[in-house]
């Protein structure tokens, strides 16, 4: 849902109060029904959300002079989290633009001032100048202070040297026809998958390059080349500095905030054979490992409810009537925690179908407040990273977040005495210690545990 603009009335004196104070006979009742007066509103910066402070404009989607009908978008607003139109309710003429596109403004300060009709707008657009000029004298200093300022400052430094793209070295692929495929017989092929070489990476000495089994065998048997070393990403400006953006002044914001919680950290294995060969089950119908690890967060959580709890006030806590799964995601620029509602309710693969959508948005900076700021526990998952550990920083605002680590094989010791080898994972919950102790997250994993080594209940 659009966010609604903040309109203020500014109301124009009319012909017949002007009158008035001069001390001019006022005209007939009936020429004063006729009145209309002037009404120039002011569109604010609207809060888009509870910790959003000021708003980045996107672009206007309205133009000065035109012509709007209430419901109608008129500036895309970029919060701490996402990019949203905003509409209006009040029909009039977008008659002067305050604050220009790619500028901020504070939340509820005037952006722009709306005229009630055409006739309006020179008044609104000689209001705007009065802003302008305003700001502009409230933001010069004094010419003498100026001139001092400009004898005393130092001289720029010189610009950093632009950084030189490296162009990345073309793949080898001796063995591709157009890059398209790899020419090579079936048991070379059968080979190369047993051994666990590229065939990309092979030449093929059979007729027109295609590979055959011997040259699979001199590509095993042939020294490791070093891996070249990366090359800078040309999309860093080395040496320079970059401020915040408004998501990541967010993310900063929070973080501090976070520092203020007293948190303590549990960690747990897990082994994940059975949750593995489930997702290769059911991974066809689109189901992600995501949805699955979520979940079964959220079963767990139905005989936790402590876990599922928050601290806001430091002086008592709140039970969360449903379970809704922040996750955590990394985008362009930040990070966002879109939002499982009733994970523990929705069934496997509409959950997997509703996460889809929600990456979908967040990539697009089109998640809505509801969308991102609703979670109860939030999953990190670094595991499709290859990270086998580590621990997340608590959210403001909740209780408890679990880290999740890599599932990889592992040398166990089975209960009679033997030794074999199972999937495991290591998941590390930092929580708050104002309402959640270390008994409760122990039990909580123990269920979580439980779950995922037996995960047949996940697909109901």
């Amino acid at each position: 849902m659009a966010g609604l603009l903040h309109l203020h009335s500014t109301l124009l004196p009319s012909a017949s109060a002007l009158r008035r104070r001069a001390g001019a006979p006022a005209p007939s009742s009936s020429r004063r029904r006729c009145r209309v007066e002037a009404k120039i509103r002011e569109i604010f910066m609207p809060a888009l959300s509870s910790t959003m402070t000021e708003g980045k404009i996107v672009s206007w989607t309205a133009a000065e002079g035109d012509r709007l009908a209430k419901g109608d978008p008129v500036v895309v607003v970029e919060s701490d989290k996402a990019d949203m139109d905003v509409e209006t309710f009040h029909d009039g003429f977008l008659a002067a633009v305050l604050v220009p596109a790619g500028e901020s403004a504070p939340v509820g300060s005037a952006i722009a001032l709306l005229a009630e009709s055409e006739e309006e707008i020179p008044a609104a657009q000689s209001q705007a100048a009065s802003f302008s000029s305003s700001g502009a004298a409230a933001s010069s200093p004094p010419p003498q202070e100026t001139a001092a300022q400009e004898a005393s400052a130092p001289p720029p430094p010189p610009p950093p040297p632009a950084p030189i793209a490296v162009p990345a070295p073309a793949p080898p692929s001796p063995a591709a026809q157009g890059g398209a495929r790899v020419v090579a017989s079936p048991y070379a092929k059968k080979l190369a998958k047993d051994l666990g070489v590229d065939l990309f990476s092979v030449t093929g000495s059979g007729p027109g390059g295609r590979i055959v089994a011997k040259d699979v065998e001199a590509a095993l048997a042939a020294p490791k080349k070093a891996a070249p070393v990366a090359a800078a990403r040309p999309d860093v400006p080395l040496g320079s500095t970059v401020p915040f953006t408004t998501m990541q002044g967010a993310v900063s914001k929070n973080m501090v905030e976070s520092l203020a919680v007293p948190t303590f950290r549990v960690g747990y294995t897990i082994t994940t054979d059975a949750l593995d060969q489930l997702y290769k089950k059911i991974k066809s119908k689109g189901v992600t490992m995501t949805a699955l690890l979520a979940k079964a967060t959220a079963m767990a959580l139905v005989q936790h409810p402590l876990v599922n709890s928050s601290c806001r006030d430091g002086k008592s806590f709140t039970y969360s009537s449903s379970i809704n799964i922040s996750v955590a995601v990394a985008i362009d620029g930040g990070l966002i925690t879109p939002v499982l509602q009733d994970a523990d309710k929705v069934d496997i693969y509409s959950l997997s179908r509703k996460w889809k959508e929600l990456v979908d948005k967040a990539r697009a900076k089109q998640l809505q407040p509801h969308e991102y700021n609703s979670g109860t526990f939030t999953l990190s998952n670094l595991g499709m990273f290859g990270v086998d550990r580590f621990d997340a920083i608590l959210p403001p605002g909740t209780g408890a977040i679990m880290a999740v680590g890599a599932s990889q094989p592992t040398v166990v010791g089975t209960k009679d005495g033997r030794i074999g080898i199972k999937n495991q994972m290591q998941v590390n919950v930092t929580a708050d210690h104002r309402v959640i102790y270390g008994a409760d997250l122990a039990a909580f994993l123990q269920t979580l545990s439980k779950i995922i080594e037996d995960p047949k209940d996940l697909t109901f």
